[in-house]
């Protein structure tokens, strides 16, 4: 199996984004944090990624948001790309994000890039 179709497979349809999935994704302070840094719009490569954890720990919870419908990931070669899925869960929860982003500050992990 090709790493593109791995990722592919692992991204819910919008009908399928279940909102306790998504809460219990963005209840870590972490994973709020970066929520926050994608909300920015932008594709970010894995890599520039600066998150206060080890590799494989970032690896675990980008595939919890991934998995819950938050994120979207493309891979490209040996790279690979990481989105909000902002209209998706817009689509599918009104509301849900922009509450989310008014109030992460506070409690979000510091995510930046480097």
């Amino acid at each position: 199996m090709s790493r593109t179709q791995h990722s592919d497979d692992k991204h819910p349809d919008v009908s399928d984004i279940s909102l306790t999935r998504v809460l219990s994704a963005v209840s870590d302070p972490l994973r709020l944090g970066i929520v926050l840094l994608l909300s920015d719009g932008q594709e970010r490569q894995w890599g520039e990624l600066d998150a206060p954890v080890s590799k494989s720990t970032l690896s675990h919870h980008m595939k919890t948001l991934r998995s819950a419908g938050v994120t979207r990931t493309r891979d490209e070669g040996t790279r690979c790309y990481v989105h909000l899925r902002a209209d998706d869960l817009e689509t599918r929860f009104p509301g849900l994000l922009a509450t989310l982003l008014h109030a992460a500050p506070d409690e979000a992990t510091p995510v930046g890039l480097k």
